[in-house]
């Protein structure tokens, strides 16, 4: 047996938000003896679930999903932190002789899993991010990112001024290191991932019908308890770490403070998600290893499912 046989076969299910992820990997698992590892940054969370779109139990269809509502709100939780957890999910389920399907938008989080970036010798100091941590405090986060913009754009383009963790690591270890942080990552893969990954990615040829796909999810969300789950995180916000940058509930903030309308919110909040669904694009056309299949050219369902089964079977995975 090679080297490569004795990887670990993973499905990998990427795309913007609100492409329909979710119920492919449901649908695939259930044809394919699989189990779904999230890979979604803010579904981690617990008490976070309509702004973050976790499935339902009717959605999962008795599908079991890893690394969904496993962290509380105000504690921190890195890149790192994921791929420890995902990496014992999947072995979990592959010694179980299932397949798991590594199922979301959050693209870091996809390709540090599946690329093996190391973590554990980290270059960091406690007072280059302090004191880039209180910079950013005093200056503003737009202000931070265009640094990083100046430095490494790549990396940039990647990041929403909100992530404002995210913003601060690439700044840090362009200090420590004098690398920008796509050149850190690439020196990081130093073993062989252990994963055998099939990709297929989902989009449309016609961006407005995902755009219109988005608009409708967050009406849907609005209708079923959004603004009440937003009000409790920005109530509590000064005690959440990275939780509270999740779109859905920043973009709610004026309508709490009394400065802007609940419409004009969500229709903020509607902007906000495309603008979001556009760098997620963005992030995966990188990847060629992605197959990509436009969701709006296929005739239904089903046919969906079997052209996705088609490429899983050229991938030899299984």
């Amino acid at each position: 047996m090679s080297d490569k046989d004795k990887k670990i076969p993973v499905l990998v299910i990427v795309g913007p938000t609100a492409s329909g992820k979710t119920a492919l990997g449901v649908e695939l698992c259930r044809e394919l003896n699989g189990e779904v590892v999230s890979a979604d940054s803010m579904q981690v969370y617990k008490g976070m679930d309509i702004a973050t779109a976790k499935p339902t139990a009717d959605e999962t269809m008795g599908v079991p999903h890893h690394l969904i509502s496993v962290v509380e709100p105000e504690c921190e939780f890195s890149v790192a932190d994921y791929v420890k957890l995902a990496s014992a999910a999947i072995m979990d389920i592959h010694s179980r002789g299932r397949l798991p399907v590594l199922v979301g938008g959050t693209g870091l989080y996809v390709n540090s899993l599946m690329d093996n970036i190391s973590f554990d010798s980290a270059q960091t100091d406690g007072n280059v991010r302090r004191r880039l941590t209180e910079e950013s405090e005093r200056l503003g986060r737009e202000a931070m990112l265009e640094r990083l913009r100046n430095i490494d754009p790549d990396t940039a383009a990647e990041l929403h001024p909100n992530n404002i963790t995210r913003i601060i690591r690439a700044l840090e270890i362009y200090e420590l290191t004098g690398m920008k942080f796509s050149e850190y990552k690439a020196v990081s893969r130093s073993v062989e991932s252990p994963y055998k990954p099939c990709f297929i990615g989902l989009t449309y040829n016609d961006r407005g019908l995902l755009y219109d796909r988005i608009n409708k999810r967050v009406d849907i969300m609005a209708e079923n308890g959004l603004v009440e789950e937003a009000r409790k995180v920005w109530e509590n916000s000064h005690g959440l770490k990275t939780a509270h940058q999740a779109i859905g509930y920043k973009e709610l903030s004026p309508y709490f403070e009394g400065t802007k309308t609940l419409e004009e919110c969500l229709d903020f909040l509607k902007m906000q998600t495309r603008r979001y669904a556009k760098r997620q694009l963005t992030w995966f056309r990188r990847d060629d290893r992605i197959n990509w299949i436009e969701i709006d050219k296929v005739l239904n369902k089903r046919k969906l499912i079997m052209d996705c089964l088609n490429i899983v079977e050229k991938s030899e995975i299984i």
